[in-house]
């Protein structure tokens, strides 16, 4: 994926708990603190247009890894709130907070440790289809829903994985694991190992957004 701007050396972190950004993927959000619609308006302005989100934990504190999404997509309402997609670009890793006068955080971030997020589509050369499918059915069934597993079907292997990952109400310590997985195949498995574990307990925790 060819970028048509350089990543930067700081940017906006929005932190969210369970919302998982992966690259090439769409998060839509919804805007509505002053601090954060702030942020939009302040991106807005910027070459890049990028947002880190990355999950929370505790006080304050924040994982060391997230991923940068840029504002692809926006509109306001009639009450004065946003309504945003961003798409995501590359995975980074935290640095040292930036003072200043902005309402919302910012972060010196570096990017070299995912410089392949910016190159492309993956491909998981690995992924059974039939059986990553009926772990994904019994998971469904157990819970009395449904998706549409044509549209399924037709996705190609990042689409198909990522999606799931995101949908997934898992818990923000197991949204940090799917993020933080070094290969779309290794996503993969974690996702599958989260969802029999949760087939396993017999939670009903672990549902479709």
């Amino acid at each position: 994926m060819a970028l048509r701007f350089d990543l930067p050396d700081t940017i906006p972190i929005f932190p969210l708990p369970k919302a998982l950004l992966l690259p090439r993927a769409r998060l839509p959000l919804h805007i509505f603190e002053p601090r954060y619609l702030a942020m939009i308006e302040d991106t807005m302005k910027t070459p890049s247009r990028l947002i880190g989100m990355i999950q929370p934990y505790g006080k304050d504190r924040l994982h060391a890894i997230g991923c940068a999404g840029r504002l692809s997509q926006f509109s306001e309402t009639d009450d004065g709130r946003y309504m945003i997609t961003l798409t995501g670009i590359s995975r980074f890793e935290v640095g040292a907070e930036q003072s200043g006068f902005t309402p919302y955080r910012r972060f010196s971030i570096k990017w070299d440790a995912y410089s392949n997020d910016c190159l492309g589509a993956e491909t998981d050369p690995t992924l059974d289809r039939d059986a990553f499918f009926d772990l994904l059915d019994r998971f469904l069934s157990g819970r009395g829903m449904s998706t549409d597993w044509e549209t399924l079907q037709d996705a190609d292997d990042e689409l198909l994985v990522n999606s799931l990952c995101m949908m997934m109400n898992f818990d923000t310590e197991e949204k940090q694991a799917l993020l933080e997985a070094p290969s779309l195949s290794k996503r993969r498995e974690t996702l599958a190992t989260l969802i029999e574990i949760s087939l396993h307990s017999g939670s009903d925790e672990s549902t479709v957004q």
